[in-house]
């Protein structure tokens, strides 16, 4: 059926202006279609943006379906206004040479709601010893990442980098160094000293960028940082950009809205890496305003509720955010004034859709591709209207304002607002 929605306030080039966007046969049209309107629906008061993209989801499917599958997951990516995400690879098997893709790949064409492009590892099994089968993967993945580890081997990342950068694809890489963890699991910091917790240090992050950034001067291929937490991190990334590197990187919405005087006693709170202090929050939100930090991802990691009532210690590490980020950062940093809309919007599309080829959004006369929220619906985060498996979330019970509405990816509306389908016969 063919879509016209009128009235909507649609965002362009930083702006938003009152207009009008079509679907018509699955290809997206900036205001009236010729011939055939079909459902004529008014969006008053609601606003058109285009897909966001999530680089960095964990969805768990092959080998950990119990958790997440690419079905729920990407309906939890369209319930939060994503239309193209990131898999990660830590999953069974390990996607490290075409055969052990290729289930995944399968059950993205059959299940996905909207676009999920998967990872190939760095290294077979992610097991840091021997480069994956780089050359057989990189047609059909986003990058290579080994994410939930860190390379440990210095010339084992060197020779991933040289074959990364022969293949034009980028290195997106977990940095923890194994040496300096010692048991921990939350930050090094006043908590963990005041509740008897053991400390993950900032250095096991900050030190395996230093490492991985001496290899980029070395050997020039693109560079990407997962999930920074700590201020060394920011300040090695800003002299990495200032000196002219093929360097990016993430953090994520916990990192920005978290500190660790605001840890509690439960396994929601408990992810990797580790919420760290008010100084890191300040430097990631600068980092943010200053152009050093690129994007915002979610790694959004489900687990079962099992697997998370552990507490602090016994817990496993990961938190499911792509049905939350959106709202949480439109009310707690763009209507707090530390962050323009315009900003937050490059730092959930423009910007990793960029980095990794994803393609633009909202492009006249091709699949439609784009998400409705509506910015004044005020409510708090309920994990119990989750679409992911994964319900554990450090931020259930906040105040946050913006709706995701509808969600439209690669033609077809992949999530509706149970009233407005009801509006839309759908």
């Amino acid at each position: 059926m063919n879509y016209l929605f009128e009235n909507v306030n649609v965002y362009r080039s930083g702006h938003l202006s009152e207009s009008s966007v079509s679907i018509s046969g699955g290809v997206f049209h900036s205001g009236r279609i010729r011939g055939d309107l079909g459902r004529i629906i008014s969006l008053k008061g609601y606003t058109v943006f285009p897909g966001f993209a999530d680089v960095h989801v964990h969805f768990r499917e092959p080998g950990f379906s119990y958790k997440e599958t690419i079905r729920t997951g990407s309906m939890a990516a369209a319930h939060g206004g994503y239309t193209a995400v990131c898999a990660m690879p830590n999953l069974n098997p390990v996607p490290d040479c075409a055969e052990h893709l290729r289930p995944q790949l399968e059950a993205i064409e059959h299940t996905a709601a909207v676009r999920v492009i998967p990872y190939g590892s760095i290294t077979a099994g992610e097991k840091g010893e021997v480069i994956a089968e780089l050359e057989e993967l990189a047609p059909y993945v986003a990058a290579f990442s080994d994410d939930g580890r860190g390379v440990q081997n210095k010339e084992i990342m060197r020779q991933a980098m040289l074959r990364a950068k022969a293949l034009d694809k980028l290195i997106v890489a977990h940095c923890e160094d194994n040496s300096l963890l010692r048991g921990g699991y939350i930050h090094d910091g006043a908590y963990a000293a005041a509740h008897g917790h053991k400390g993950i240090c900032s250095e096991s992050e900050w030190g395996q960028i230093a490492r991985d950034l001496e290899l980029v001067r070395e050997i020039g291929c693109g560079y990407h940082v997962c999930h920074i937490s700590t201020k060394e991190s920011v300040a090695l990334i800003r002299q990495a950009k200032a000196e002219g590197l093929d360097v990016t990187c993430e953090t994520a919405p916990h990192y920005l809205l978290f500190d660790d005087s605001m840890l509690q006693e439960d396994g929601r709170f408990k992810m990797n890496p580790p919420i760290r202090s008010k100084a890191d929050q300040a430097a990631l939100l600068e980092g943010l305003q200053d152009g050093t930090v690129d994007m915002i991802a979610t790694d959004h990691a489900p687990h079962t509720a099992e697997e998370k009532s552990c507490g602090l210690a016994g817990s496993l590490m990961g938190v499911v955010g792509l049905e939350t980020a959106f709202p949480l950062l439109y009310t707690h940093l763009v209507l707090t004034g530390k962050l323009t809309l315009e900003r937050l919007v490059e730092l959930l599309c423009y910007n990793p859709r960029r980095r990794f080829d994803l393609g633009e959004s909202m492009q006249e006369d091709r699949p439609a591709d784009f998400t409705v929220f509506d910015l004044n619906a005020a409510y708090t985060v309920d994990p119990d209207t989750f679409l992911s498996m994964g319900r554990s979330t450090p931020f259930a019970g906040w105040p946050v304002r913006g709706k995701c509405m509808m969600t439209v990816a690669n033609g077809h509306i992949a999530y509706c607002d149970p009233e407005l389908a009801k509006e839309l016969d759908l």
